[in-house]
């Protein structure tokens, strides 16, 4: 019963790793492919927390949203500021960040 959730999970996982290493090119691409991969570890929290009927892994799917809420609002805000100061968004150039 619960085996598809976790296929699925594990299906949305790797589709997230297989964004990061096959799109190094573009920032936004990379932020969603690290989204999702923790919506992949979110669901797979509140499957296994619903099969072992504990509240423990939905406590930790929340503060895993936390977390992405947080890494979203923060990577776009960086990606606003280098894209004002830059004029471009590729990842060729971001060491030219380091001080």
């Amino acid at each position: 019963m619960f085996s598809e959730y976790i296929l699925l999970s594990v299906i949305i996982f790797l589709l997230g790793v297989l964004g990061i290493i096959l799109n190094r090119k573009n920032i936004i691409v990379l932020l969603m492919s690290i989204e999702l991969i923790l919506l992949a570890i979110n669901l797979n929290f509140i499957v296994l927390s619903v099969m072992s009927d504990d509240l423990i892994g939905q406590v930790g799917a929340i503060l895993v949203l936390t977390v992405a809420a947080a890494e979203s609002a923060i990577g776009l805000a960086i990606l606003v500021a280098y894209y004002r100061i830059r004029g471009t968004i590729a990842v060729l150039f971001i060491n030219l960040m380091k001080g």
